[in-house]
């Protein structure tokens, strides 16, 4: 069903959030997701259910596998101390070299692969039953809402500085929060900045707050700056402890920040630790993919799409589209795109070609909104059915960055 703009509020303020690569559900997904690329890097049909726990100076990783038995406990406790060497963390509470790793993953479950994998004239079944959303909005170029763009970008530029060794006081830990005015239904300006970041001891709060100014005014449009009151870094004060250290983590926590921002819906299932087979993530990147070719094509300036699978059932229970600014029939949408997309789990996995160890990268900072990659990481964000949507409905062929409501 279409919604009209005059069905939509026009000015209001939203807020979104972001959470660093350093932040402690953060390197749990990491670690997760380095599991899964260590599986599909051996068998590409791997089966990787993989959840991952860290705390003060402990990591946890349990879960199911099936397909790559040459992989050893010794093997992932190396991926996740790599990963925690990565990030940089070699603080006295949580460090590469010294946290204990504990592995306690074991063999898929026989009852679950009997009921999902393909077997003489039954195709593969989905892994589980769910919903699952995607998304895309014509505020930017990345066709995704504006205070989620900004509210990562500031945390990427962040780690960047600190990774090159250009801001020596910042540690990994870190959260942002981006609340922007919409007059018109269109981003204008920030209301207000929140920037928590750990640092080391020999900063002041004053100091911290400078050293964060410049990378918010970065990923800002100029002229969009909060008044100063609004700007706010570590409200609480000091921020020195952090990482798993200061607060657990757990993979699958930060579900909105991994999709968007709180500007869609979202079905519930996590993303990190779960091979393409899963539809809780292969299924949400199709979803994307499909809105985001929608938006791209000028055939509407918001798409969401729902799908929803059951357990062993290869062909998806429900696809549901809805678009704001369209003239275009949604059940004819809707139509053109299961036909341009065959939705079965092995349908996805074959068309985005999901069967890649490319899924740490995706674990921090987003899952979409990111540019696709020569060896087929975020496939689910090109836009190679645009021309066909277009040929199909007739839209004007506008490139969705010159479509952008934000400026560049």
């Amino acid at each position: 069903m279409s919604q009209s703009n005059a069905q939509m509020r026009q000015n209001y303020v939203f807020t979104s959030e972001s959470v660093s690569e350093g932040h402690p559900d953060k390197v749990c997904d990491q670690i997760s997701d380095a599991v899964v690329d260590a599986y599909l890097s051996v068998n590409p049909e791997a089966r990787v259910a993989c959840e991952t726990l860290a705390t003060t100076n402990r990591v946890v990783i349990a879960g199911e596998v099936r397909g790559a038995d040459s992989i050893t406990p010794a093997d992932i406790e190396k991926i996740a101390r790599d990963q925690i060497k990565r990030i940089g963390y070699e603080q006295k509470g949580f460090h590469w070299l010294d946290a204990k790793v504990e592995v306690l993953l074991h063999h898929q479950s026989a009852d679950i692969a009997m009921g999902v994998d393909a077997k003489d004239e039954k195709d593969e079944g989905a892994g589980d039953q769910g919903i699952m959303f995607g998304f895309a909005c014509d505020e930017t170029a990345e066709l995704m809402p504006a205070p989620l763009c900004f509210s990562s970008k500031i945390l990427r530029l962040m780690a960047e500085a600190r990774h090159s060794g250009k801001e020596k006081h910042l540690r990994p830990d870190a959260k942002s929060q981006v609340t922007l005015v919409y007059e018109n239904g269109k981003p204008v300006r920030a209301a207000s900045i929140v920037v928590s970041t750990q640092h080391s001891e020999a900063v002041s709060q004053k100091d911290v707050r400078e050293i964060v100014r410049p990378y918010v005014l970065a990923s800002l449009p100029e002229g969009w700056m909060c008044s100063e009151k609004e700007f706010y870094v570590n409200p609480t004060g000091q921020f020195i402890i952090g990482g798993p250290d200061g607060d657990t983590g757990l993979t699958g926590r930060k579900i909105i920040v991994d999709t968007y921002g709180g500007a869609a819906p979202h079905g519930g299932g996590a993303f990190s630790g779960k091979d393409p087979t899963k539809v809780d993530r292969s299924a949400a990147y199709a979803a994307r993919y499909l809105a985001k070719n929608v938006v791209a094509a000028g055939l509407a300036e918001r798409c969401t799409i729902q799908l929803s699978y059951a357990i062993g059932v290869s062909k998806p229970i429900s696809f549901y589209v809805s678009t704001s600014d369209s003239q275009v029939d949604a059940a004819k949408l809707e139509k053109v795109l299961q036909e341009m997309m065959d939705l079965t789990p092995r349908g996805i996995r074959k068309h985005l070609q999901l069967n890649r160890p490319i899924y740490t990268r995706t674990a921090a900072y987003g899952h979409f909104g990111r540019a696709p990659e020569a060896d087929g990481g975020f496939s689910w964000e090109k836009l190679d059915l645009v021309d066909g949507l277009r040929r199909h409905f007739g839209a004007s062929a506008t490139s969705e960055a010159s479509k952008a409501k934000v400026p560049a």
